[in-house]
């Protein structure tokens, strides 16, 4: 037999096992496993075929060697020791400590499975533990959700509740690796999980949320691929509760369980995974406390203690011969049934191998050593266990361990993956029960929406994600009548009950709220979305009120906002019920609802992109707002439809007041011809009331017999038209000492002055066509050649409502606004929203005379009463970044037609390439050294900046969306000049952005 045992290990011995098994069939499994970017280990196990895995953990020779040479010298106690694994906790204080070095040296326990505590802790102590014992101990975890089951600082995996609903294995799979990597980097041995119980009592007081659910081949399927996962990276898996805990009312913890069914029956269905999973190389299995008559004949006697169970049926019947490990022999489902010492010694000779968590250790020895005097424990019986337990420890690497390291711990079991998973977990898991009349997704944005919260629990993040799509009213009133008359306001109603994840028992509708639930379904249009157990629906009745029903089976983050992406269509819906609701909605139902191709959230893995170079977008941000050059700013990217990435940073000002938030609005100057007056153009010009060689006399006859009547469409939106850049149309109407003159202004509005400029400043109405015949009257360049003008977007707007006779504000929001969900993009954002959710661009001292706050910075603009084709529009950049997807989209969003792809090809379009001018049609794609952008986007990419310190850019051959939002004009525009830019800022920050593209 060839040993290429260089180094034992788990994974060595399967390079063993492979080149012994290989001789009559080459296996192509170790040959073609394929990376996967979830894990940095070779996920050997899980290339294996059934029959491969099964025989994974054959005996190597050099293994039987260790094992027989470790055995022959233990004494009696020390062979004992091996079969306890002794409880530990990693929040105690010393004394708890020194108890367990105590068992270790004094009574040589065999391992140790860890409760409560942390991470650093827990390594720290396991390895004091371990540098205590003769033989390396067992380290074992209830991991079943990972390790934040246990441990704090840890990331919290879903409940396998929620994972049951999910239809793609892979996904669980890769849930087991992630859980294996984090118990292997913790020292960990033994991740007690999966459970195997299949839940088909609704009031199960213990398992619920910990089973897969109530089909047993659903819960097969699941708990094999998750050990597929965990044991691939060379940690062991126990299925739990043997025979089954599942169908039970009560808490072995707490009592001995009844399960009062036929052997047939528990064969039929309790053991159904263990037969599974046994097939797939199920290393160890736990026994349940539990009274099965039908197993055991001796009255109330617990499954745990019988040898019919434990060795008939588990060993000899099913013919699982891994270690066997007792549930915990302090629960009072065993320690009811014997005293220290005598339950032991029961658990031992029905066939377990492992003594989980003993009552009391010294009693226990004493009574084992006695037995074993006597010939009551036999030495073939304990070696049996001993030498069993022995192997494993070899299989786990324990025979050449080495100490957990401590240096970077947290960071390497909260690897940024998991968050990227858990995304993919609840986009996948979320279940739809109800869609009458397709109510879900919301396609019409335009309607009033109200959002009721039930429940006791945390909803922001849900409401957040929910108001990034479109306007919420958050509504709540102490009285139900009350509430409802305030209902009867909005067209559709959201109901989100939020639940704690941590009370599984308490997780259901309290009185008062199920008769508020009935009474709004009654009288209003609803869609109910649970944030817990799927069976907290059972008691409801009125299931025919509600329009939508969507269970997210839990209140994490990331649930809400997959649950927010999910009503608004970002995401489908692929979940299936794991359990059934009384006659109403059946185990694995749940509906399929289409997806609207509007901006979703996920996270950056996801996406191809990587987290930590995106992490570095903050280092620039700071260097900003240190060194002055804005007091603040919100960064966005989105990449192949989702939100990647989206922060805000430093203060409205630099007094620090107010922190920026995501939803806090910015005057975006220019990029308001990107995202108004440029998509209502692209609309006519779909319509052909418009083409390229249309004139502009045509366009706005007040251009005819002017220099400009000829200019074509084509080169005043390319700016290859020679027109003037601006001119300071304010200056004209101010005293020489800068005060406002009093035949174009007053300070209150009349029927003649009513144009409001900024706060207690108002413009004769009039004025509009003095700035309009000025620049009808302004020089063309001699030259034809590139010149960068606002009055392009100025004369667009005059063109626009000429041609559709309403005004530019009403038009953005009825063509775009209303229906993109862009309910955070206007004109005069105070008629809307407070000054301090606003950042100030600027203390003006030259013309108005106050902090500009809430009013257009751009001076033309704010003389056209702050509604300009060129400038004025307020927004966030979350708002801004679905304009940019809908044109990244070429004309569709949300499932809706804007404009035609052929359209939007016209205008993304450099025309005058050959003269150098990098110009599409209102598009900025000036890519090389003189423009805006990083030089590393691609040539078809397009966008735009603004004064105020903006870019909104465009990338269609990376599909990458980069908003970058500021006020670098605040307090005032130095005469040092734009620093943002010269600094490159913007530039630096879209160069991480494609650094971070992984592919």
């Amino acid at each position: 037999m060839k040993n290429f045992l260089i180094k034992i290990s788990f994974y060595t011995a399967f390079l063993f096992l492979i080149t012994n098994c290989a001789t009559t069939k080459k296996s192509s499994t170790a040959a073609n496993i394929k990376k996967d970017s979830f894990i940095e280990d070779n996920a050997i196990y899980t290339a294996l075929n059934k029959s491969e895995r099964k025989k994974f953990f054959k005996d190597s020779d050099a293994e039987t060697h260790w094992v027989d040479s470790i055995y022959s010298k233990m004494t009696v106690r020390e062979k004992l020791g091996q079969l306890f694994m002794v409880p530990a906790y990693s929040n105690k204080d010393s004394i708890h400590e020194n108890q367990i070095k105590a068992l270790i040296t004094d009574y040589k326990v065999g391992g140790v499975i860890f409760f409560q505590g942390g991470p650093v802790r827990q390594a720290k102590l396991t390895n004091e533990y371990q540098a205590k014992a003769q033989v390396p101990l067992f380290i074992g975890l209830d991991a079943e959700w990972g390790v934040s089951m246990r441990l704090d600082s840890t990331y919290v995996f879903p409940w396998n509740m929620t994972l049951g609903a999910i239809q793609d294995l892979d996904l669980i799979e890769k849930v087991g690796r992630q859980m294996g990597l984090e118990s292997k980097r913790m020292g960990i041995h033994f991740n007690f999980a999966p459970v195997l119980d299949i839940n088909t009592n609704p009031k199960n007081p213990i398992i619920g949320n910990r089973s897969f659910g109530e089909s047993k081949t659903n819960v097969s399927n699941k708990a094999i691929a998750l050990m597929k996962g965990v044991q691939g990276q060379g940690v062991f898996s126990t299925g739990k509760h043997f025979p089954g805990h599942g169908d039970t009312s009560a808490d072995s913890h707490y009592t001995l369980p009844l399960v009062n069914f036929s052997k047939e029956r528990i064969d039929n269905i309790e053991l159904y995974p263990y037969k599974r999973m046994f097939d797939e190389g199920l290393v160890s299995v736990m026994v349940g406390h539990l009274n099965i008559p039908s197993l055991e004949t001796k009255e109330n006697y617990p499954s745990s203690a019988s040898y019919n169970v434990v060795t008939n049926v588990l060993q000899n019947q099913l013919g699982f011969d891994g270690l066997i490990i007792t549930d915990g022999l302090a629960m009072k489902g065993a320690s009811n049934f014997k005293g220290p010492g005598d339950l032991e010694l029961a658990v031992l000779l029905a066939g377990n191998d492992i003594l989980l968590c003993p009552e009391n250790v010294p009693v226990a020895m004493t009574k084992l050593e006695a037995s074993y005097s006597e010939g009551v424990i036999t030495e073939e019986r304990l070696a049996h266990s001993v030498k069993k337990i022995l192997h494993y420890k070899f299989k786990s690497g324990l025979n050449s361990y080495k100490p957990v390291e401590m240096a970077n711990l947290i960071s390497d079991i909260n690897p940024s993956q998991n968050e990227a998973l858990s995304y993919k977990l609840y986009g996948n898991a979320i279940t739809v029960l109800k869609n009458k009349k397709d109510i879900v997704p919301i396609k019409d944005l335009s309607q009033k929406i109200a959002y009721v919260k039930l429940g006791d629990a945390v909803n922001s993040v849900f409401v957040s994600t929910l108001k990034k799509y479109t306007e919420i009213t958050e509504v709540s009133h102490t009285n139900i009548d009350s509430l409802n008359t305030e209902l009867k306001k909005y067209d559709t109603v959201i109901i989100g009950f939020h639940k704690e994840n941590k009370t599984w028992a308490k997780q259901d509708f309290k009185e008062t709220e199920m008769l508020w639930l009935q009474e709004i379904a009654k009288h209003n249009k609803v869609i109910l979305d649970v944030f817990t157990k799927p069976y907290s629906l059972l008691p409801i009745t009125n299931f025919d009120d509600m329009e939508g029903l969507v269970v997210s089976y839990q209140n994490s983050d990331v649930s809400q906002i997959v649950s927010a992406e999910l009503l608004f269509g970002a995401v489908e819906a692929k979940g299936k019920l794991p359990v059934s609701i009384n006659n109403s909605f059946p185990v694995n139902y749940g509906l399929s609802i289409e997806k609207l191709n509007r901006l979703g959230f996920t996270a950056p893995e996801n996406e191809d992109m990587n987290p930590q170079i995106l992490s570095k977008i903050d280092s620039i941000a700071q260097k900003a707002i240190d060194g002055k050059m804005t007091p603040g700013m919100q960064v966005l990217v989105a990449r192949k439809g989702n939100v990647i990435f989206q922060k805000s940073y430093g203060h409205l000002t630099y007094d620090n007041s107010k922190k920026v938030t995501n939803s806090d609005l910015y005057d975006v100057a220019s990029l308001s011809k990107m995202i108004s007056t440029l998509p209502n153009v692209l609309q006519l010009y779909d319509k052909k009331k418009v083409n390229l060689d249309t004139k502009l006399k045509k366009m706005v006859p007040l251009f005819a017999n002017t220099n400009k009547e000829n200019i074509s469409f084509k080169d005043l939106l390319t700016h290859y038209a020679g027109l003037q850049a601006w001119i300071p149309f304010y200056k004209a109407t101010l005293n020489s000492d800068n005060s406002p003159m009093e035949k174009y202004y007053r300070k209150v509005p009349n029927e003649q002055f009513s144009t409001k400029v900024a706060d207690d400043l108002y413009l004769r109405n009039d004025y509009h066509d003095t700035i309009m015949k000025l620049i009808a009257e302004s020089p063309l360049s001699l030259k034809k050649e590139y010149k960068y003008s606002d009055f392009t977007f100025i004369i667009l707007k005059e063109y626009l409502e000429r041609k559709t006779k309403q005004p530019l504000e009403i038009l953005s929001q009825k063509n775009f606004y209303s229906s993109l969900g862009m309910n955070n993009t206007l004109y005069n954002p105070l008629t809307k929203f407070d000054k301090n959710n606003i950042a100030p661009s600027e203390v003006d001292n030259y013309f108005r005379h106050q902090v500009v706050q809430g009013y257009v910075h751009d001076m033309a603009a704010a003389m056209e009463g702050g509604v300009a084709g060129h400038a004025g529009i307020f927004s966030n950049a979350m708002d801004v970044a679905k304009m940019m997807q809908l044109f990244l989209q070429k004309g569709n969003y949300g499932n809706k037609r804007y404009f035609s792809e052929q359209t939007f090809n016209a205008f993304n379009t450099s025309y005058y390439a050959a003269e150098g001018v990098q110009r599409g049609l209102g598009f900025d794609k000036r890519v090389g050294k003189d423009g805006p952008t990083c030089g590393c986007v691609s040539e078809s990419s397009f966008g735009h900046t603004g004064f105020t310190g903006d870019i909104a850019w465009v990338d269609p051959e990376t599909e990458i969306v980069y908003i970058f939002l500021s006020n670098r004009t605040y307090p005032e525009v130095t005469t040092a000049g734009n620093k943002l830019a010269k600094e490159k800022i913007r530039e630096d920050i879209q160069k991480i952005i494609q650094d971070a593209i992984i592919k």
